[in-house]
């Protein structure tokens, strides 16, 4: 056992010298060491080896490291998606909070223009309530000052009138309603009648029936309310609708026409309630200006 221990020990002892000795010898000669040839006969016999090894492994490896990042991918999609939720979110809280704040510019034009103050509320149900036909709720009651009979009015000109009011909410009768009467007035003149509404007769037209046979209208002339006594149900002033069409002739006993409504009533969001009518009847200036005619250059 020591003999054969002894002769590894030299044996070993002798393959160290002679690597050392081969690569002082390798490293002196550079490229024209006699070891030069040997290099290049082990780089032609164990090159292409390596080169598929290599192959073989880059897969393998490209697959662990995907089975690895497989959880990081789904994280970040889902986290991806939920970014995009959010900014979807945003884009319609921003279309909603910017159509709101031109409705409130447009009715603070309103009444502004008529020297209206109003109680600002939401419409937050339509449809038919205590047995009224067309009718909307809003969330303002009589904690806000709203009491039946006040005039309600948007953007746009003349909602209606409070029918009932509870503490937080009240019910508006409609214009459009066919047991709605509003006396209104003709733009620039004098000439008065009353509208009342077609109900589903005609997308939400008002009837306009002219106290005077002999009064002139015709399609295009726009109404203003007239106001009623002690301003309730309706303060003077604020802007109905234009004419459309005239039946009659001049000279019967009274004219009648068909009137679309400024407002928009299948699209009622936020309404003012007049809870102090003007001081002095606005008259037309509440009505927008009339689009100007483009001016044509002579021949």
């Amino acid at each position: 056992m020591s003999r054969d221990t002894r002769r590894t020990r030299v044996l070993l002892a002798l393959l160290l010298v002679t690597s050392v000795l081969l690569l002082v010898v390798d490293r002196r000669g550079g490229d024209d060491s006699p070891l030069s040839g040997l290099r290049s006969f082990a780089a032609a016999v164990f090159g292409p080896v390596e080169q598929v090894a290599s192959a073989i492994a880059r897969p393998v490896s490209g697959a662990v490291d995907d089975v690895g990042n497989l959880g990081d991918g789904r994280e970040r999609a889902d986290r991806l998606a939920r970014e995009n939720d959010r900014l979807r979110q945003q884009l319609r809280t921003s279309g909603q909070a910017r159509q709101r704040a031109a409705e409130l510019d447009a009715l603070l034009r309103v009444s502004g223009a008529g020297r209206y103050r109003v109680v600002p509320a939401q419409v937050i149900a339509i449809g038919p309530a205590q047995s009224f036909a067309w009718t909307v709720t809003i969330d303002a009651g009589t904690r806000d000052g709203v009491r039946p009979d006040m005039t309600v009015l948007n953007g746009d000109g003349m909602v209606g009138r409070v029918k009932t009011a509870g503490p937080t909410t009240a019910t508006v009768l409609l214009a459009i309603d066919p047991d709605s009467s509003i006396g209104v007035r003709l733009e620039a003149s004098n000439e008065v009648g009353f509208t009342t509404g077609q109900g589903t007769g005609d997308s939400g037209a008002l009837d306009l029936r002219l106290l005077d046979g002999q009064s002139s209208v015709a399609p295009g002339d726009r109404l203003v309310s007239f106001g009623s006594q002690g301003e309730r149900p309706y303060v003077p002033g604020v802007p109905v609708g234009e004419v459309t069409s005239v039946q009659g002739t001049p000279g019967s006993q009274t004219r009648t026409a068909t009137v679309r409504p400024y407002v928009d009533f299948t699209a009622l969001d936020l309404v003012g309630v007049v809870v102090e009518p003007p001081r002095t009847d606005p008259r037309d200036s509440v009505l927008p200006p009339r689009p100007t005619a483009p001016v044509t250059g002579g021949e």
